[in-house]
């Protein structure tokens, strides 16, 4: 049994059935809220000010200042927060924004936790922490075990890990009893070793964390265009004539991308933002690398911005459709590139026919936009056509996400504006390798080619039949038919919708694996059994045999680059993911296998070399990836689409969907706050919104309170009802917002308790975390 703050438990139970009394969100406690006006200008003196308090703290200013120098040069390591590429002129001393720093400074943190510090504080305990306080413990120095009816961790020898995943692996009646789950902060060597063990062992259960936020792009990309990634570069966004960039907060979300904003305008370009909330980092820029933003007043950002109800982007897309449609007539076909439509796409006609049946002044209700703001921006498409789309999670996370996408495919291929200089898609990716895991075959679904090449090279027969991913794999669990779960890297627990739903699960399991650098609430909420293996950061050096390896990842891009850390490891008694992943496969097999895994537990290169052979588009890896890097082939970004049906890219006809609001619900969505990365909480400040010391807020509209009789500060419970079960977060302090009525926002991962986990996208099964139905009610 669950409720929002603890599972429940009885001691006194058998092994067999004993859960630990684990919250689920820490103590709930006020830290001392301050709100003033929000920031409306990126970066600037102050964003270098807080990336030098925070890395100065974490790791020592000497520490701090090698590494940073290091970061992103192209013989030095890749940054271990987001996706975005690194330019092909990069600074020489600052090639990384305030969040990138903030990252490095949380992995690389000069505070340890070991078998010491378990052996006094059990998990029960641990578990009251916050998110953010469980952060702040530092990195963990060695193996450690929960092991069943156990409150506290104890060291373990790394071969007796190894041995007891093996041996739990054995019990398994059916290889589709373990999930292997991956983060994207993972390199492309460590993903391909462990998509490899997962399929030798025997299943394609292999849930990653681009099913909880781009899997819709993968799909509706895939569908339209024939590759699941983006078609843009960096240098596309320098000379576009417009950027559309959609659902999403770039300022904190994907800072050096303002760079490239700031490098549009410069060219003349113009930039739209939609989404729901007007963030600062899409108003003005102030760019540290230059000396005439620092003393000037910054760089103005978004010309035009639309503050799109929440799910209110496939309304406003039919209707600018219909507008450009209308203008494509009077203006004698001089709107649309008809003669790029006639010879690369099919579908017009459908789409047009589909664009009539809908009522311009319903499309427009549902916005929330004032017409003439919309207005400005039909012109300014009908007249460009260098056009790029850019979109985040404000897209990807509705229960219509991957036919929203598909709609502003529409727009790309109606205007000539794909497979060209400057124009494309351009989904931005969340963590650092997330698209290269999924490159080299982190996947749930069979890939005939890629299976057809594992066992040319490698000497298996790969599974054939689909595998789980994040959703089945939670809903497996809860049922009991999952009794290994295995992650590398991230926190699952905190990133999975239905936080107790999800939690139930992962407490059925008989063994939990964690591949981590810091504790988080997975390591806390786990199986009988659990295993926490500490690995190296992104910015430590790994030297295997006598030598300095390196790693490679894949960029939101598509482009191939080496990672070589530098510092000296938080521990001598970590391992890295590589090391780990093969020697966990070499203690199952004991020898008994084609792949030589010891072999490649110390040598990347080989693991490499078995990329360049099985994963499509992977050549001479170990030494195209130096420097700058190489991309893998995109067939949109050449106009190829002879994959799809009569080698043509897809306009698609796409539903417009309802979400019935009943009387008193508001529309809930989720998103991150400045100190934050993902799951992990750097802080408690957001300043951009103007909210520092606390994250339990919630952003209303200042009509919904009124009509709620709340004031500013006021205490409520969030509730969520779908499928007859209500879900409850608790106490949240009511901030008085600019956010459209009857929406409403907060942050994750702590609202994450009121998303159901049966509720997602059809095509994708990636949940709506991002338009959740709930309502509002006042504590005392």
């Amino acid at each position: 049994m669950l409720n929002t703050h603890k599972m429940s438990t009885n001691a006194k139970t058998s092994e067999k059935t004993f859960k630990r009394n684990v919250s689920l969100t820490g103590k709930i406690k006020f830290t001392g809220i301050k709100l003033k006006d929000p920031i409306r200008t990126a970066a600037g003196l102050l964003g270098i000010k807080e990336t030098l308090r925070h890395t100065f703290k974490e790791m020592g200013i000497v520490r701090s200042t090698r590494a940073l120098l290091d970061m992103n040069q192209p013989d030095g390591f890749r940054c271990p927060s987001c996706a975005w590429p690194v330019p092909k002129e990069t600074s020489k001393i600052a090639e990384y924004c305030e969040n990138g720093a903030k990252a490095l400074a949380d992995e690389a943190t000069i505070q340890h936790i070991g078998a010491s510090f378990f052996a006094t504080h059990s998990v029960e305990e641990l578990s009251q922490l916050s998110d953010y306080e469980l952060n702040k413990l530092g990195r963990i120095t060695e193996p450690l075990v929960l092991r069943p009816g156990k409150l506290h961790y104890e060291p373990i020898a790394w071969q007796e890990a190894y041995e007891l995943i093996a041996e739990e692996l054995h019990k398994l009646k059916d290889p589709n009893e373990a999930c292997f789950y991956t983060s994207g902060r993972s390199s492309n060597e460590a993903a391909f070793l462990y998509g490899i063990f997962a399929r030798a062992f025997g299943t394609n259960n292999m849930p990653d964390c681009s099913n909880l936020c781009h899997e819709s792009s993968g799909v509706a990309l895939k569908n339209t265009l024939g590759i699941g990634k983006g078609s843009a570069t960096v240098e596309d966004l320098h000379k576009a004539e417009v950027v559309l960039t959609v659902g999403h907060n770039p300022g904190t979300n994907h800072p050096r991308m303002l760079s490239a904003f700031s490098e549009c305008k410069k060219n003349g370009g113009k930039i739209i933002s939609i989404n729901p909330l007007e963030e600062s980092g899409l108003v003005k820029f102030k760019n540290p690398q230059k000396v005439s933003d620092m003393l000037g007043s910054g760089t103005a950002i978004a010309d035009i911005h639309l503050p799109v109800k929440i799910n209110g982007d496939m309304a406003l897309m039919k209707l600018i459709l219909k507008k450009l449609a209308a203008l494509d007539k009077e203006r004698a076909g001089n709107v649309f590139d008809h003669e790029f439509l006639k010879r690369y796409a099919d579908g017009y006609t459908e789409l047009m026919n589909d664009l009539a049946n809908y009522d311009e002044a319903d499309l427009l209700a549902r916005t929330g936009i004032l017409e003439e703001e919309i207005d400005k921006v039909v012109e300014l498409l009908a007249s460009k056509s260098k056009i790029v789309v850019c979109w985040a999670m404000g897209l990807t996370q509705h229960k219509n996400a991957v036919e929203t996408i598909q709609e502003f495919v529409n727009l790309l291929l109606l205007k000539g504006a794909i497979g060209k200089p400057f124009t494309g898609t351009f989904p931005v990716r969340g963590h650092s390798n997330v698209q290269g895991d999924r490159s080299v075959g982190i996947m749930h679904f069979v890939n005939e080619e890629f299976n057809r090449r594992i066992k040319k090279h490698m000497g298996f027969d790969p599974p054939v039949e689909h595998g789980h991913n994040a959703i089945n794999t939670i809903k497996s669990m809860y049922e009991g038919k999952s009794k290994v779960f295995l992650c590398l890297g991230g926190n699952f627990l905190m990133a999975a919708p239905d936080t107790e739903y999800t939690a139930e699960g992962i407490q059925n399991c008989a063994l939990t694996v964690q591949v981590s650098t810091k504790l988080n609430r997975s390591h806390l909420v786990t199986g009988k059994t659990a295993l926490l293996l500490p690995t190296y950061g992104r910015s430590e050096k790994d030297i295997k045999m006598g030598k300095t390896q390196f790693l490679t990842m894949e960029s939101s891009t598509g482009k191939i680059r080496q990672s070589r850390g530098l510092l000296k490891p938080a521990s001598g008694n970590i391992k890295s993911e590589p090391e780990i992943i093969a020697s966990m496969a070499h203690a199952y097999f004991k020898g008994g296998h084609p792949v030589d895994w010891e072999a490649m537990a110390n040598d990347y290169d080989l693991i490499r070399k078995y990329i360049d052979k099985t994963v499509k588009g992977f050549e001479n890896t170990g030494e195209r990836s130096k420097g700058f890097g190489y991309y893998l082939p995109n067939n949109s970004r050449e106009s190829d689409f002879s994959m799809m049906p009569n080698a043509k890219a897809k306009l698609t006809v796409n539903r417009l969907s309802e979400t019935n609001l009943k009387e008193g619900e508001l529309l809930l969505t989720t998103f991150r706050s400045h100190d934050q990365f993902n799951t992990t909480i750097y802080g408690l400040d957001d300043r951009y919104r103007g909210v520092y010391n606390e994250r339990r807020v919630v952003f209303m509209n200042e009509e919904d309170m009124l009509e709620r009789n709340l004031k500013k500060m006021d205490v409520v419970n969030l509730h969520s009802e779908y499928g007859g079960k209500k879900r409850t977060a608790e106490q949240f302090l009511v901030v008085p917002y600019n956010i459209p009525k009857s929406n409403i926002g907060a942050y994750f991962p702590e609202t994450n308790l009121l998303v159901p986990c049966d509720q997602y996208d059809p095509h994708s099964e990636q949940p709506m975390s991002k338009s959740i139905r709930i309502t509002v009610e006042k504590i005392h």
